[in-house]
């Protein structure tokens, strides 16, 4: 049967090639849209993942800096790493710039480091070395090793390139000091600035003593000093390494009692990321991937139909030669299973060239590609039941006309 099934291949190859290269670019797209859906799940969860830390420390009645605007005092990590069973606190900031790069818009997100960075997975470069003016790129920036980018008053030279470093919304992250994010993040124009200052001292002269005190006047212009009236920095969260040997939820539950925060656990973070900010995302991926099976399976059927209808003079000729219906019926069958999984292979030959290439992350799992080759070779069997169906009912007279 197999060799008949080859034969009619042969005698019809091209349009063979065709309808495999044609199922093989359909593939690759259902195959891309799983690995989309997969990076964007990564990507949500990176940072999270890769802080190695336990709990996650934001402002009071807020989800964290992944779901809304969060701002701690910078003493916050202070006041944290003093209680009971807390192995270190560090401070997180991170937030997203635009920017004009040599005649292309540059989007990045910028997350500040409190250490080198060495446990970042560098691909070129050296972890920072300096408190100051260096940063790590993502190779998806496309920023060169050694090149410079000016981020509010100062230039920043990139001194390590990272991969696989994504943001939620597919954005590039560069790494800097925590100072520096700081910097960044709280820069301000020459005149913004001039005008704050006087805005301060018209607002110290309402006060009683303001008119009198003209040397305290003085003092709010001055670049600086900073009256303590005046808010401080900010940080957007406070990542906690709890000690070995504590519960994690206890720690929480005690940093949580603290008036000003609400503390999360790793894996709530990750579940207010997943469940909320990209939550319609994943939805609308998971029903892109539905649709698109639907249509793989229509297109598989009508294909093998009109490969069906192609043939009926030379099915009608087997029959009045009095082969078996099993023969027929294993000629299409075979051609059917052999168009889903050379389609399959080619799908995945043409993906891994074209992946990369795309604007967001694709993400593909083993267990995901033996998933899809399951159901390619189910969808190619039920798809072959219409020819098979058509096959049977054709007429030996078929072979007269």
């Amino acid at each position: 049967m197999m060799n008949l099934a080859i034969k009619d291949i042969r005698h019809k190859f091209g349009r063979f090639v065709l309808t495999t290269v044609g199922m093989s670019l359909l593939l690759m797209v259902v195959m891309g849209m799983g690995g989309i859906y997969r990076g964007l799940v990564e990507e949500a969860t990176l940072i999270i993942d890769r802080s190695d830390a336990d709990i996650w420390v934001v402002q009071k009645e807020t989800k964290g800096p992944f779901a809304e605007v969060s701002t701690l005092p910078r003493n916050m990590e202070e006041r944290i790493a003093a209680m009971e069973g807390v192995e270190s606190a560090r401070p997180f900031v991170s937030h997203t710039i635009q920017r004009d790069y040599h005649g292309r818009v540059l989007r990045l997100t910028v997350q500040g480091l409190s250490d080198d960075g060495a446990w970042l997975p560098l691909v070129r470069g050296r972890p920072l070395s300096c408190g100051h003016f260096e940063m790590l790129a993502d190779k998806s920036a496309k920023l060169p090793l050694g090149s410079e980018l000016r981020l509010g008053n100062d230039m920043y030279k990139v001194v390590g390139i990272t991969e696989r470093l994504n943001s939620p919304a597919g954005d590039a992250m560069v790494f800097v000091s925590l100072n520096d994010a700081l910097a960044i993040r709280d820069h301000q124009p020459g005149e913004a600035i001039r005008h704050e200052r006087e805005a301060r001292v018209r607002r110290f002269e309402h006060v009683a003593y303001g008119s009198t005190a003209v040397d305290h006047a003085e003092t709010l212009r001055s670049a600086r000093e900073r009256p303590a009236a005046l808010p401080g920095l900010r940080i957007g969260a406070v990542l906690v390494k709890v000690r070995p040997g504590w519960d994690v939820e206890d720690v929480r539950r005690r940093i949580s009692a603290l008036p000003d925060v609400t503390a999360y656990t790793a894996d709530g973070q990750r579940e207010i990321m997943l469940g909320g900010v990209v939550a319609r995302s994943r939805r609308q991926q998971a029903l892109f991937r539905k649709i698109l099976g639907v249509v793989s399976t229509v297109v598989m059927m009508l294909v093998l139909y009109t490969l069906t209808l192609d043939k009926l003079h030379d099915i009608a000729m087997l029959k009045l030669l009095g082969a078996r219906r099993g023969v027929i019926v294993g000629m299409i069958l075979q051609q059917a299973l052999l168009i889903g999984c050379l389609s399959f292979a080619l799908a995945c030959l043409i993906g891994s060239w074209a992946y990369p290439h795309f604007p967001r992350r694709v993400v593909i799992v083993r267990g995901d590609q033996f998933v899809l080759f399951a159901v390619v070779v189910g969808i190619s069997a039920l798809a072959s039941l219409v020819g098979i169906r058509k096959a049977l009912r054709t007429d030996v007279g078929e072979v007269l006309s």
